[in-house]
């Protein structure tokens, strides 16, 4: 991580301006035919880039395979007409050597690499190797993995830097669950903050069709990603979306799409903030608060602990914490915060607490 904090939106954008903060990315997804692709970007406004999303990314045997491989080089040969036509930067994904050997032949200007990707480090090195080998200057997003694991997402970008790529920014898709949600997957936006924090020169673009998974929420999943400074968006297009042969119900037609960029609101932040200093001060004082009153409750647990150990009782006590969650729950709800974020605090102070326990139990 220490290696590629130093990278900025300059890194990406060297030579070429690919990358400017708010930049507006439109993707032709789930094409049918060439057809498809032409008609989808020709509609797009020139200017924009078109992030082309080829279906090579899932295993693939036998015949299948190598049908998939020839039209990989069909494809890539009709995104840089499409850049000829257009004056289009083009990208593609990319999950093999053989992938990023051939997006690079054909000169492609943005490769990234997938979710299902990205969660497997042999994967990544394989895709690492083949880039140190050619010695391209080429851009390189990474997608977070499928799974919400930051050290994962890091140690991608981490071998993607090691091969040389400096122009190198990330992909914020969501995140698979268990559970019902509204997303398709859920944003988790803690971390690509934490990212963030951590890089903070690195650019991170979001996607919010494959984080939704539904049209009607690319446009608010797109301001919140804007409001929350994300360098860009990656939205899929498709010129007849009901007819795509993949992912038809997260996207959109590029009439839409420039509808929803219209809407987008870009927000100052270069905004003077010395109004916002009492509410901040204030902010640190119930904070402050809040850490002596965790701290006090931790000290009746370690008594509670005690008592436990003295009666040889265990330390989860099931209905117990079912009341607590659903009483807090109810009340937190009631004073205008979410149910699952009351359930995320609670969650966390109930482990602490059993870990306070635990630590009693085992003393001798």
């Amino acid at each position: 991580a220490d290696g590629i904090r130093g990278l900025g939106v300059a890194h990406l954008v060297e030579h070429r301006g690919e990358f400017p903060r708010g930049v507006r990315c439109g993707t032709a997804d789930g094409s049918d035919s060439s057809g498809d692709i032409l008609d989808t970007v020709r509609t797009l406004e020139f200017g924009q880039t078109l992030l082309e999303r080829l279906e090579d990314v899932l295993p693939l045997v036998g015949a299948a395979l190598l049908a998939r491989l020839e039209q990989l080089v069909e494809r890539l040969a009709q995104l840089v007409q499409l850049r000829r036509e257009t004056g289009m930067l083009v990208a593609t994904e990319v999950a093999t050597r053989r992938h990023v050997e051939e997006a690079l032949e054909a000169g492609i200007d943005i490769l990234w690499i997938g979710a299902r990707t990205s969660a497997n480090p042999f994967a990544v090195q394989e895709i690492s190797d083949a880039l140190k080998e050619s010695g391209a200057d080429v851009a390189v997003l990474v997608k977070n993995p499928v799974n919400p694991d930051l050290e994962l997402w890091i140690g991608a970008l981490e071998r993607i830097y090691n091969a040389g790529i400096r122009r190198l920014g990330a992909i914020h898709r969501g995140f698979s669950f268990y559970g019902k949600s509204i997303y398709r997957n859920p944003p988790q936006w803690h971390i690509p903050i934490e990212l963030h924090r951590r890089l903070p020169d690195l650019p991170i673009v979001c996607d919010p069709s494959h984080m939704g998974g539904k049209r009607e929420l690319i446009a608010p999943l797109s301001q919140q990603a804007l409001d929350m400074k994300f360098t860009g968006l990656m939205i899929e297009c498709h010129c007849s979306p009901d007819e795509a042969w993949s992912d038809k119900n997260q996207q959109i037609t590029p009439e839409i799409f420039k509808i929803i960029l219209s809407s987008l609101v870009l927000r100052n932040s270069e905004q003077n903030t010395e109004s916002l200093q009492a509410l901040r001060q204030q902010i640190d004082r119930i904070d402050t608060e809040l850490l002596d009153l965790y701290n006090k409750r931790m000290q009746v647990s370690r008594e509670i602990g005690k008592y436990k150990k003295e009666h040889s009782m265990p330390v989860v006590q099931e209905n117990r914490y079912d009341d607590l969650i659903k009483s807090r729950v109810s009340a937190a709800v009631q004073m205008g915060m979410s149910a699952d974020f009351m359930k995320t605090v609670l969650q966390a102070i109930h482990e602490e607490s059993v870990r306070q326990q635990i630590e009693i139990l085992n003393q001798n």
